[in-house]
C-alpha cells in the first residue's frame, strides 16, 4: 500500500550514520541527528506579532497564534538562530542563548521596504494556492519583488517552490542558480533543486542537491532528508528510506504528521505492519482531523485486522 499523500514542505529542510554501498551520501551524514531528544531538550515559547512564521535553525516551527505566542518544544541545549517573519513588518534574526528559557520577547518594527512587503505577499499567496492561477499570481509577485531588488535570494528560491508546483521546470532550476548568485551556500536552495531534479527524473542530480543541502547544514536539513527518503523508496531501498523519514522526523521536533504517513507507507513496503501502524497513529495524533485521517485510520484498521507475519 503506497502513501496517499505528498509532503508540504515549507522552507522550509541530513546525513547519516555510515556510508552505504550507493556510496553518493556525504561523510557529513555521520553527524545526523536521528536518535530521540535528548534529556536536557527544552520548551521556548516565542512571543511576538501574531501570524509571525518561526523558524529555529532555519528550520520553520510553526505560526504564532492570534495572542502572539508559539511554543518551541525539544528545543536542544546550546545556542541557536531564531529567524521571524510577520506580513507588514521587517523580518528579524536573533541568536537564542544557551541560557535561554521560557518566554522569548521578539519585538517587530514595521516595514517600508517594498520588495520585502511584495515578497511577504507572495509568500502568503504561493502557501494558500489551491489552483494554477493561484499560483500563477504568487509567481508574478516574485518577480515584481525581484525587478525591485534582483539580490534577494529567499525570492528567488520562492520563485522556484511556485515553478515546480506549476511544473516549469527549467525555469525552476534557473531561479536556483539565481539565488546561488548571491547567496552561494544556501541549504534550502540546494534541497529545492533536489526536488526539482527528482521531479524530472534525474536520480543522481537529485541525490547530489540534497546531499549538497547536507553538507551545507552539517546534515541538519529535514526537506533534503525527505528527498533522500522518496528516492529511496522508489528505489525500493525500503529500510534506508525509513531512516531518513525518521531523520526528518526528529529535525522537524516531531512537528510534521505528513511525513509520518510517509513513513507508515515505507514501514508497509518493508513489511513493517507493527511500526508502520506506530507510524500511522502518530499522524492521527498530531493530524486527527487532517485531510488523510480517514484514509490514514482505515490503513490502520486494516493492518490489525490482518494476521501477523510468519
Amino acid at each position: 500500500m503506497g502513501p496517499i499523500g505528498k509532503p508540504i514542505l515549507t522552507g522550509s529542510a541530513f546525513v547519516w550514520l555510515m556510508l552505504t554501498p550507493f556510496c553518493l551520501l556525504p561523510a557529513a551524514y555521520c553527524f545526523a541527528q536521528s536518535g530521540p531528544a535528548p534529556a536536557s531538550a527544552r520548551t521556548l515559547t516565542v512571543v511576538t506579532e501574531p501570524a509571525t512564521i518561526i523558524w529555529l535553525d532555519e528550520i520553520r516551527r510553526g505560526t504564532t497564534d492570534e495572542g502572539g505566542k508559539l511554543v518551541l518544544s525539544k528545543v536542544a541545549a546550546g545556542a541557536h538562530t531564531l529567524r521571524a517573519r510577520a506580513n507588514g513588518f521587517k523580518e528579524i534574526t536573533m541568536p537564542v542563548t544557551a541560557a535561554a528559557r521560557g518566554e522569548i520577547s521578539v519585538r517587530l518594527t514595521r516595514s517600508t521596504d517594498k520588495a520585502e512587503l511584495i515578497f511577504q505577499r507572495a509568500e502568503t499567496a504561493r502557501e494558500t494556492a489551491r489552483n494554477e492561477e493561484q499560483r500563477e499570481r504568487a509567481s508574478e509577485l516574485y518577480r515584481q519583488a525581484l525587478q525591485i531588488r534582483a539580490e534577494f535570494p529567499a525570492a528567488h528560491v520562492g520563485l522556484a517552490r511556485v515553478l515546480l508546483d506549476l511544473n516549469s521546470t527549467d525555469d525552476a532550476l534557473k531561479a536556483i542558480d539565481n539565488a546561488r548568485r548571491y547567496r552561494e551556500s544556501y541549504p534550502e536552495a540546494s534541497a529545492v533543486e533536489g526536488r526539482v531534479y527528482r521531479e524530472l527524473g534525474q536520480t543522481d542530480e537529485a541525490i547530489g542537491s540534497f546531499n549538497r543541502a547536507l553538507r551545507e547544514t552539517h546534515g541538519f536539513q529535514p526537506e533534503a532528508h525527505v528527498g533522500l527518503a522518496r528516492i529511496y523508496e522508489e528505489k525500493g531501498e525500503y529500510e534506508l528510506a525509513v531512516h531518513e523519514y525518521q531523520i526528518a522526523i526528529n529535525q522537524l521536533a516531531d512537528t510534521e504528521p505528513i511525513i509520518y504517513e510517509m513513513l507508515g507507507a515505507a514501514h508497509e513496503k518493508a513489511g513493517n505492519p507493527k511500526e508502520a501502524i506506530a507510524a500511522y497513529e502518530n499522524y492521527l495524533r498530531l493530524a486527527p482531523n487532517g485531510s488523510l485521517a480517514p484514509a490514514v485510520r482505515s490503513i490502520v484498521e486494516q493492518l490489525k485486522s490482518e494476521p501477523p507475519p510468519p
